[in-house]
């Protein structure tokens, strides 16, 4: 449960530094290293078995969506459409096991 968090934080840190790279883009920089830390904590969470893995990845997922949805639906750009797509896909996912572990 924690490898897409993990995954998803490498992708968004990574997507920061060459947003930043290439645009020069400092929300870029801070937004991708910042959801990239929250799905980091997420998986590391995860992992050890400890509270709260679930909630800071559907967090992370859902800042993601919020983030991106309003670039992607005013551009259609490709990037911004693939982060809302990401992060819908990965809120469903967390939002299953949240709800799974606590409200079942």
């Amino acid at each position: 449960m924690e490898h897409p968090a993990y995954t998803l934080a490498a992708l968004c840190s990574v997507g920061g530094i060459i947003g930043y790279a290439r645009k020069r883009s400092l929300p870029s920089l801070a937004g991708g290293i910042g959801v990239g830390l929250l799905y980091g904590a997420g998986g590391y969470l995860m992992q050890q078995n400890r509270d709260y893995g679930v909630h800071l990845a559907l967090s992370a997922s859902i800042l993601l969506t919020a983030a991106s949805a309003p670039r992607a639906f005013k551009t259609r750009a490709p990037v911004p459409l693939c982060l809302t797509a990401i992060g819908l896909i990965t809120a469903s996912y967390y939002g299953k096991k949240y709800f799974e572990f606590y409200l079942q």
